[in-house]
């Protein structure tokens, strides 16, 4: 992959590069030779272990976009805000991106408590906003292209993989506590009692942030369920896993599968502390292709040789540039255009693989089920098809 420039250097205007008037016609930070994106997340507070690694693969995709000649011959330039995981400085920063910066998209937010604190301040101003994260669903907006997975892509993969491998009979829910993992484990909860037909014995949840798990973990050693299914975010998942450790619990006797912990949140937990717990999601960095073995290098070579990538990091990654193809098939920076330019757009070449834009918003995408290793990465031992977003679904509301 050829050297990537600093983003942001502004190159002299693409020859035929088409008309600034023709291609900004609502007032947005588009000039002959640049137009400026936002990115919003949480770079202090408890939702930083997450969060760096989206504004990190966010870069480095501008990077190499503006290396290949920009996006209707124009240089992207960034401002980054930080949220600060408080949700009404989202709001804050969101509103100055559009109103003040004039951005014409904005790469943002990570929970859904952030997420649904910037969303009326994006369709009040007609911004755009890409999002990264799996999610719970039960949203869609017309300001939003959601590029994690939602519920049933990520929550249901899962559950029928515990249930058809690991033969599990009862569950006990952890999470932190707020709109994504409870409305998650509602959704759980109506598959594993109403489709698979099994128990759950326990559900506990904990402010984020939270570091004191050991009452939960004393409820786990005496309730014995065959799944500790983790909806936990953000820092509290480094005292989970430690203290889970120091309990005794056992994840080659005992199955733990998160739906939150990537690889880039292993580095704060401490691999010896996770080792054999399971995870589902989307993208693990260990996908063994041409696409993704480039990724990481790209993404190594910008941020450190030990730099680790996990799925909302590819995810955010991916951002900038279904954003292009959406601006380049509309010949528009206009947000109505480009909407309107986006459902059945295709990335195949995505490190995760094939992805299309779903007219839901959402993306076509593939789940994995993977064991954590000893080395901070994991190992992928199962991989759905493609499975089409259905952040609505019937009888899990």
């Amino acid at each position: 992959m050829a050297a990537l420039p600093m983003f942001g250097l502004i190159a002299p205007k693409a020859f035929g590069a088409a008309e600034t008037s023709a291609v900004n016609t609502t007032g947005l930070a588009v000039t002959d030779d640049s137009v400026t994106i936002g990115i919003l997340h949480s770079l202090t507070g408890t939702m930083a272990i997450s969060e760096t690694g989206a504004v990190e693969a966010e870069k480095l995709a501008v990077a190499e976009i503006n290396a290949k000649g920009g996006v209707l011959g124009r240089q992207i330039k960034l401002i980054v805000e930080d949220g600060a995981s408080d949700w009404p400085t989202f709001a804050e920063k969101g509103r100055k991106l559009l109103q003040n910066d004039k951005c014409a998209m904005v790469c943002g937010c990570f929970t859904s408590a952030s997420r649904k604190a910037v969303l009326p301040v994006f369709e009040q101003y007609d911004g755009l906003l890409y999002y990264p994260t799996f999610y719970e669903g039960l949203e869609q907006s017309k300001n939003v292209i959601y590029t994690g997975q939602e519920a049933t892509q990520q929550v249901l993969s899962s559950l029928n993989w515990l249930d058809k491998t690991k033969g599990a009979k009862s569950y006990y829910f952890i999470g932190s506590d707020y709109i994504w993992p409870r409305t998650v484990n509602k959704i759980a909860r109506k598959h594993i009692e109403n489709v698979l037909k099994k128990e759950i014995v326990g559900e506990d949840y904990f402010p984020l942030g939270n570091t004191q798990f050991n009452s939960v973990i004393n409820k786990i050693k005496l309730k014995k369920p065959d799944v500790i299914y983790v909806t936990v975010v953000g820092g509290s998942n480094v005292a989970l896993f430690k203290q889970l450790k120091a309990a005794g619990v056992d994840f080659s006797k005992q199955t733990l599968m998160t739906i939150a912990v990537t690889e880039d949140e292993i580095k704060g937990i401490g691999a010896e502390n996770i080792t054999g717990a399971y995870s589902c999601m989307k993208y693990f960095q260990s996908i063994d292709t041409p696409a993704n073995k480039a990724f990481v290098a790209a993404y190594k070579k910008m941020w450190g040789p030990d730099a680790v990538i996990g799925d909302p990091q590819q995810a955010a990654y991916l951002m900038p540039y279904l954003w292009k193809l959406a601006v380049e098939k509309a010949n528009s920076f206009d947000v109505d255009k480009v909407v309107a330019a986006s459902p059945g757009l295709e990335f195949p070449d995505a490190p995760e693989g094939l992805v299309r834009i779903h007219p839901n918003h959402h993306l076509w995408s593939k789940a994995r089920v993977a064991r954590a290793l000893p080395d901070g990465q994991f190992e992928i031992i199962y991989t759905t098809d493609l499975i089409e977003p259905n952040p609505f679904p019937k009888g899990y509301q």
